[in-house]
């Protein structure tokens, strides 16, 4: 099916439903599709952003800077994941669990708004993705519209860009709680050393990046191309000055590069 005939498609879908709320983050998924239902339904439909420790503070803004530019309808919650002790144990479920606390958060402000339908953005290439949150969608009733018109991420991107949209290359930036690996306990302690040592790692001109956590050393991936970066002795000095400041002993770069979804490999070695 052409992109343009997948587009039709969705618009088709969210007129269906007629009444929708979106489980609204700020990345070029659900910014998309926040816009498209709005394109469709106009006040029938509602954004709903939930403010969360597992994300920055600069994310946060910036999703609410995309609701300003835009004008679709919008409201701001707190997430309470962090209340959930089967979240914070961080089990390869980790997902699951926060995605079952937000899904009933949602469905109480559909209830109070009179939205027959609560919608995520997962894409069509999440499909392939070790993704627990999908199941919880499932279970919740949720439905993911990218998915059924089967649009795919880089399609959503172009289509971002057509529309003029700033997400759209705005790099996957998945909670702060997947640099952790299954098993360390998710806390606002390490959540706030992970932020603060991205947030210095960004503003050194690197782009696609992530912290890994492992107690005490900090596991740094960057694309290959900005590996030389990192290693000017200057630069190189300087994040492990800083990253030393946050409570890290030890400083490495992942050789092999940024990758999604990295800490899922021993849940892919353990099911061969």
């Amino acid at each position: 099916m052409q992109t343009e005939a997948k587009v039709e498609h969705l618009k088709h879908i969210l007129e269906e439903m007629k009444t929708v709320l979106v489980a609204y983050s700020g990345g070029a998924d659900s910014t998309f599709l926040s816009v498209v239902a709005h394109e469709v339904l106009g006040s029938k439909m509602l954004a709903v952003l939930a403010y969360s420790p597992t994300y920055t503070p600069a994310e946060r803004q910036e999703a609410e800077e995309i609701v300003h530019e835009i004008g679709f309808r919008y409201k701001a919650i707190e997430s309470s994941e962090m209340d959930n002790a089967d979240f914070v144990a961080n089990p390869p479920e980790r997902c699951y669990f926060c995605r079952m606390s937000l899904f009933a958060e949602l469905k109480k402000i559909a209830d109070e708004e009179g939205l027959a339908w609560i919608v995520d953005g997962m894409n069509y290439d999440d499909l392939t993705d070790y993704r627990p949150g999908r199941r919880a969608a499932e279970e919740s009733g949720i439905r993911s519209p990218l998915v059924e018109a089967e649009l795919t991420k880089e399609e959503i991107r172009q289509l971002s860009r057509d529309r003029g949209l700033p997400t759209w290359n705005k790099p996957a930036s998945p909670c702060l709680a997947s640099r952790i690996p299954y098993g360390t306990p998710v806390t606002l302690n390490t959540l706030q050393r992970i932020a603060e040592g991205e947030e210095f790692l960004h503003s050194l001109g690197l782009g696609q990046l992530r912290l890994r956590h492992h107690g005490d050393i900090a596991r740094i991936e960057v694309d290959e191309q900005d590996m030389g970066i990192l290693l000017k002795d200057d630069i190189r000095r300087e994040i492990a000055q800083k990253l030393k400041s946050l409570g890290y002993k030890y400083v490495t770069l992942d050789l092999t590069g940024y990758r999604m979804g990295s800490l899922n490999v021993g849940i892919a070695d353990a099911a061969q």
